[in-house]
């Protein structure tokens, strides 16, 4: 792609309306406070319109026209976060692997590989796998044996795909996170302590699903573990064993969800959200970041669990009246049998 545009080209890009001059050139885009002339920036909450007053970008995406204001050159669209999302691709820098694979990389004989595959220094490709036209294995990357990857995958440095799993068409794996990592299952044993159940089925990732750094998700123990198409997924989360994620969800960092539980399509979840095992999880269901969730839901909607923060002073004695509840509960019910 080009390392700059014209503001012509980048109104036909997004669908926008130009209010300026098209042969402005942008080669960037850069936070509305702290851009700098060749940037474009955005706005798309209006209490960030006064930092408009003094930004040097060269240009803006807006919702609607701005008089009087201080960036001369504006792109009016539907959707000011979503016109941004996009230029980020547009002008993505991220160096790609060269399209070849690289001589200090390990392909075993009977791997399949697509048309225009990149591989780079130190992967690893094991026996019987498959990696799909396009796909890109970035420095360190593992792909194990008998794995399947789609076309247009990314994988990473040092992002593994264990054996058997399969990832479809246009999935990005982050750096550190393993696919098909061994499911926690051990049987106990009082002469022989935890046995441990090997860990017989797969993770199947649909497409255009996106998993961040040093995550782990489980294969199955006997069944999948299945991500569905359009799932993304931030860096440290933990999904185990058995676990089935429905289409479209988001899941933030630091979440963990326990086997067996089935998470419904278009599901978010923030941060630190923990998921007990062997639950059911409508479609549509929101979670607050740090919810505890312990049963299932059978209707869509938002959910939280947790205390918010408070000063410390005010947490003690609030943990305090806790603690005695439950002897309140039982002097309020002595005075309502009195009367």
């Amino acid at each position: 792609m080009p390392s700059s545009y014209n503001l012509t080209d980048l109104t036909t890009l997004l669908d926008a309306q130009l209010l300026g001059d098209g042969e402005c050139i942008i080669s960037g885009i850069g936070d509305a406070a702290t851009a700098t002339a060749g940037q474009i920036t955005f706005i798309s909450n209006k209490k960030y319109l006064p930092q408009l007053d003094t930004s040097a970008a060269s240009a803006v995406l807006l919702a609607a026209p701005l008089d009087n204001c201080a960036v001369v050159n504006q792109l009016i669209v539907a959707d000011p976060y979503l016109a941004y999302a996009k230029l980020t691709l547009i002008f993505d820098n991220r160096p790609k692997t060269p399209a070849l694979i690289h001589p200090a990389a390990v392909v075993d004989p009977s791997a399949k590989l697509g048309e225009g595959v990149r591989i780079a220094a130190g992967c690893v490709v094991e026996a019987g796998a498959e990696v799909g036209d396009h796909t890109e294995l970035c420095a360190g990357a593992v792909v194990g044996p008998n794995a399947k990857l789609g076309q247009h995958c990314l994988l990473h440095a040092n992002a593994t795909i264990a054996h058997h799993c399969v990832l479809g068409n246009r999935v990005k794996v982050h750096s550190g996170t393993t696919v098909g990592s061994d499911g926690f299952g051990y049987a106990p044993s009082r002469d022989e302590g935890w046995v441990k159940i090997h860990q017989l089925g797969r993770v199947v990732i649909g497409d255009d699903v996106e998993v961040g750094a040093n995550c782990a998700i489980d294969r199955g123990a006997i069944k999948d573990t299945i991500i569905a198409d359009g799932v993304i997924i931030d860096n440290l989360v933990h999904i185990a064993h058995n676990v089935t994620i429905g289409k479209r969800t988001a899941i933030a960092g630091c979440v963990g969800i326990a086997g067996s539980t089935e998470v419904g399509a278009g599901c978010t979840m923030g941060g630190f959200v923990a998921i007990n095992g062997h639950l059911k999880i409508a479609d549509n269901v929101h979670f607050n970041g740090g919810t505890v969730v312990t049963k299932s839901i059978a209707e869509a909607g938002h959910y939280a669990s947790g205390s918010p923060m408070q000063d410390v002073r005010s947490w003690r004695r609030n943990m305090v009246r806790l603690s005695q509840l439950d002897e309140w509960v039982g002097r309020i019910k002595k005075l309502e049998d009195q009367q």
